[in-house]
């Protein structure tokens, strides 16, 4: 740093200064009587003052010298004595920008505390597509961390060509795990640089309570338009069959015959309608699970202890695997009709094979393990035919059923329970056979 009382034009210029107050009092007391002592007296007053003016701007510089060095330093007293008339100014200026510091410090730890327990994901996207902030519930909805948009895989393209705003839904899968998203994007100009903000929600949930709403309120309307009537008809229809008098004639006999097989099809008809809707009520009216927590070895070897017998005359290979073995809140009772009814399937599937497969091994596995999630889960695989790939999406929908005496509501119900429980049932496509896999939460 250059220091202004060294400067040679400040020094000039005090000098020129000096030399022309001295000068023109010289001139003065020349001409009006020459030198004399008051001249003398004068010339050092004018001395005194014009080196004490430059000592006093030395001073100050120097002092100006030694706050931007103190600022350098970081030295908050800024080089300023105790006594300084600007201490006490400085002081205040000092707790008001700490002040300002601590509360934006403190605003900053609340965001960073609710981003961290909302379950909303959030993610800022800078305008290369890097992540410059996001919040743990991306990694736990999505199954993976992000680092910058193209590990969104097929959403990538919805963040890096929105230029302002954009809502929208999308499905996301990582693994065997499935998920409908709710999407907001918003581009917007922070500090004078482009930033993304996304968020992510599941809105699986949600779809799915409607979809059970929607099947409570089918139950309702079947139940009050069509059971009712149900009852009735099916009276009518053994009644009229027993008022037939043995001795009743007609021209030709096998009509006598064809009218009591009219009336007992439509009674056992209505019978079997009247089930079927008792069945579909299961669906709607199922109690909520009694969870207690049950580890899924031994329920898993109950199961297979429970088909072993028939598998084995079937000559149906049953396997167990059962090396991961875990701790989970379940209503047993419940879980138990899920894996009954998923392992009663597979038998039935593998019984399908045609004679060209009869040549390999019929097989059903019973596994429990964990998934990429950390989420439990038991599974039920077979080597049988499989499930058409243009069904695969109809599994689940009640009534909907590819056997020729199946009622549609076996895994609609299943799924259902595992639902209840936290979890969910799902199908994972395999090469050979079918594979469903119930997860716990």
């Amino acid at each position: 740093m250059t220091r202004v009382a060294h400067h040679p034009i400040l020094v000039f210029f005090f000098t020129i200064i000096g030399l022309v107050i001295s000068s023109g009092l010289s001139l003065y007391l020349y001409i009006q009587g020459g030198f004399s002592a008051t001249w003398l007296l004068i010339t050092l007053i004018t001395i005194t003052f014009i080196s004490t003016l430059y000592f006093q701007f030395n001073k100050q510089n120097k002092h100006m010298g030694f706050v931007l060095k103190s600022l350098a330093n970081g030295d908050s007293s800024l080089g300023l004595s105790q006594h300084h008339p600007m201490r006490q100014h400085l002081e205040e200026i000092k707790t008001r920008i700490q002040s300002a510091r601590l509360s934006a410090e403190q605003q900053a730890h609340f965001l960073q505390t609710l981003l961290v327990h909302i379950d909303l994901a959030v993610l800022v996207f800078d305008s290369e597509g890097k992540v410059i902030e996001s919040n743990p519930a991306v990694t736990r909805l999505l199954g993976k961390p992000i680092n910058q948009s193209q590990d969104l895989d097929h959403l990538a393209p919805l963040v890096n060509e929105c230029d302002k705003s954009l809502k929208t839904i999308a499905n996301w899968q990582y693994g065997e795990q499935q998920d409908n998203l709710s999407i907001q994007i918003t581009s917007a100009h922070i500090q004078g640089q482009i930033r993304k903000i996304v968020t992510l929600q599941s809105i699986r949930d949600a779809l799915q309570n409607k979809e059970q709403q929607a099947y409570k309120r089918l139950t309702k309307v079947l139940t009050h338009e069509v059971a009712n009537s149900i009852t009735p008809l099916a009276s009518i229809a053994q009644t009229c069959g027993g008022l037939l008098p043995d001795t009743l004639s007609f021209d030709d006999e096998e009509d006598k015959q064809d009218l009591a097989l009219a009336l007992q099809t439509l009674a056992k008809r209505t019978e079997y309608l009247g089930a079927f809707i008792a069945r579909f009520r299961t669906v709607s009216n199922l109690p909520s699970p009694a969870l207690q927590p049950a580890q899924l070895a031994p329920l898993v070897e109950g199961i297979y202890q429970l088909h072993q017998q028939s598998c084995h005359q079937a000559n149906i290979d049953l396997q167990l695997d059962v090396s991961h073995s875990q701790l989970v809140m379940l209503d047993t009772a419940q879980i138990e009709q899920v894996l009954i009814n998923l392992t009663k399937n597979a038998i039935e599937a593998v019984q399908q094979r045609n004679e060209e497969d009869q040549r390999n091994t019929r097989q059903v596995v019973l596994k429990t393990g964990a998934n990429n999630a950390g989420q439990h889960y038991i599974e039920i695989s077979d080597n049988g035919p499989g499930i058409a790939e243009h069904v695969v999406d109809m599994i689940f929908v009640p009534f909907f059923t590819t056997k020729q005496q199946g009622s549609g509501i076996g895994l609609s119900l299943s799924r259902q329970i595992m639902i209840n429980h936290g979890g969910d049932l799902i199908y994972l496509r395999r090469e050979q056979g079918a594979c469903f896999r119930c997860v716990f939460g």
